[in-house]
């Protein structure tokens, strides 16, 4: 079995480092009856903190950590089902549905080890497991409107700090979890199983999953052979392991991602104008927000798409316990063209107590017509090709 080294180094984080943003949502109010003072002022953190790194923690934003350890314990039940009972709810056709792991390579090439259920509707007829886990329905349903009423009032704090209409964003995402005819918003369950050595068996066991993989050479070499060869050995092994990954390097398709997760487990980003890899950090009921490549394009790259990847911990003592997360993908409206907005050249315009005055017309350039070449749901579906191409 793997063991914790005693004198483990302590990893350096952004957290850590005081090098990723913390917001503060307390008293926002609703996405009903947001408290305009606040929002504004969320706003202005808000986009600079996804200007700057692409990525920013939020505190005090009112769901539940109860609920959350519910939607934890759900999915750890789901897992554990037969393999006949879980390929009954199959992501096929659409996006909704259970993802085994292996299925998807978001880098293209390395296979992501993780079980995946993802859920784009919250209508009666939604496939969901409901029959082999009675109340699944009515929590996972319960917690995934929390994210949406929170991502409605970001939406809204996002275009008052980027000095548009309040309800800029809002009317571009009237449909989120109405189903994929709609709009390609997800709420993810996602359990990394842990990778623990099988002393009687050359494999990796992963919670419920075995990978056929040889153990590491490295602890089985002969020492009498020439140091070359143990090398040599020693690289292919490497290079056999690189094949798999939690989750490989990608960016988010849509506007943006609401992360939680319940443990330090390995998420690495790329700061903006950095190429390389920082340890994000585990802040106990914060919620992560990245930008994804659509509001990119809405800001003309104002907002950077945040690179980000899930790896296999060095550390013994997090590779060998499971790790838990739940994303919500935000995404615009199926119908919803994709072209730069034109930004404010003053800091003058919009705030949440100018809502009800008309917004300006803002006249299209020539090379922002240019760049309008597709929609919503093009960009999405073109993205899933690539993901699930193998």
């Amino acid at each position: 079995m793997l063991k914790t080294k005693a004198g483990e180094d302590k990893v350096n984080t952004l957290l850590s480092t005081s090098q990723i943003p913390i917001i503060d949502l307390a008293h926002c109010g609703t996405e009903e009856c947001p408290i305009r003072s606040v929002v504004n002022r969320v706003g202005s953190q808000l986009v600079r903190a996804l200007t700057e790194k692409g990525v920013a923690l939020l505190v005090n934003h009112g769901i539940a950590e109860d609920k959350i350890k519910y939607a934890y314990n759900h999915l750890d039940d789901f897992c554990k089902l037969p393999d006949s009972t879980k390929e009954m709810y199959l992501r096929q056709d659409g996006n909704h549905g259970y993802v085994k792991p292996g299925q998807e390579r978001f880098d293209g090439i390395t296979k992501d080890i993780r079980h995946t259920f993802n859920i784009c509707t919250l209508k009666p007829d939604a496939k969901l497991p409901e029959e082999p886990l009675p109340g699944f329905r009515e929590h996972i349903s319960d917690l995934a409107t929390d994210f949406q009423r929170l991502s409605s009032l970001l939406l809204q704090a996002l275009a008052v700090g980027l000095e548009m209409p309040y309800k800029y964003f809002l009317e571009k995402h009237t449909h989120i979890l109405d189903g994929e005819g709609e709009n390609q918003s997800t709420f993810r369950l996602l359990y990394y199983p842990p990778l623990i050595e099988d002393d009687g068996k050359n494999e990796l066991q992963r919670g419920t999953c075995k990978y056929s993989q040889q153990r590491c050479l490295r602890d089985e070499i002969d020492l009498s052979l020439p140091e070359d060869y143990r090398n040599k050995l020693a690289e292919e092994e490497e290079a056999r392991q690189e094949q798999y990954t939690r989750c490989g390097a990608h960016c988010d398709y849509g506007t943006f991602t609401l992360l939680v997760q319940d443990s330090e487990g390995g998420l690495e980003v790329k700061l903006p104008g950095s190429d390389k890899w920082k340890r994000v950090g585990f802040l106990p009921g914060a919620i992560l927000i990245n930008a994804g490549e659509l509001l990119s394009t809405w800001t003309n790259e104002r907002i950077p798409a945040l690179q980000h990847r899930v790896v296999i911990p060095q550390e013994e003592s997090l590779k060998s316990r499971g790790r838990h997360s739940i994303a919500f993908f935000v995404h615009p409206d199926n119908c919803t063209d994709i072209e730069p907005f034109e930004m404010p050249t003053s800091s003058s315009s919009n705030s949440l107590d100018s809502m009800d005055k008309k917004p300006k017309n803002r006249k299209k350039s020539f090379k922002t017509a240019k760049t309008k070449i597709y929609n919503a749901y093009q960009h999405v579906q073109r993205r899933f090709k690539e993901t699930y191409a193998s």
